[in-house]
């Protein structure tokens, strides 16, 4: 059930809980793509830091029953939007994702968005799938998480699959 599942602005106060979700070396190697150094406080606090200046930028806070399990957000890649979460790995498997990022779509007019995910990152995968994005294409490069080039697919929501999902 994932009903009670909210979105609000990120907060200072989020931040804690958002580090402490990328201390975990599993959640990292399947999000390949993150932090160079998950312990890096600095790092990471200077990143939400640019994060939180750019108005370009719609980060959002997951809560579930006001409890902080994760982020969601949409942010300019070229002419494109992209979309990432990330989800405390704690609370895998009972739809918090999918909620969320269903959730974030709600409050983006533009179409189409963009994703990307690691191929073998199958729970990433079906997330995306379920919120109505399709493969357009692949790509690679170096993860971070996995310390070697990874293969990943890029996937939209297009206005007709957005308009589908609303019916």
């Amino acid at each position: 059930m994932t009903s009670e599942v909210r979105l609000r602005p990120v907060r200072d106060e989020d931040l804690p809980a958002f580090f402490r979700h990328e201390q975990d070396p599993q959640a990292n190697w399947m999000a390949a793509f993150g932090p160079k150094d998950p312990s890096d406080r600095a790092a990471f606090d200077a990143h939400w830091a640019r994060i939180r200046a750019d108005e370009r930028i719609v980060p959002r806070t997951v809560t579930v029953d006001g409890e902080v399990v994760g982020r969601v957000a949409a942010f300019p890649v070229g002419e494109h939007t992209e979309v990432s979460y990330w989800i405390d790995p704690r609370r895998w498997g009972r739809g918090h994702a999918t909620a969320a990022l269903a959730e974030l779509l709600r409050e983006l007019p533009q179409r189409p968005v963009q994703a990307r995910a690691a191929k073998d990152n199958a729970a990433s995968l079906a997330v995306l799938r379920k919120c109505g994005f399709v493969v357009i294409g692949e790509d690679s490069g170096y993860a971070e998480g996995r310390g070697t080039e990874v293969e990943e697919y890029v996937l939209e929501l297009s206005e007709s699959a957005a308009d589908q999902r609303r019916q």
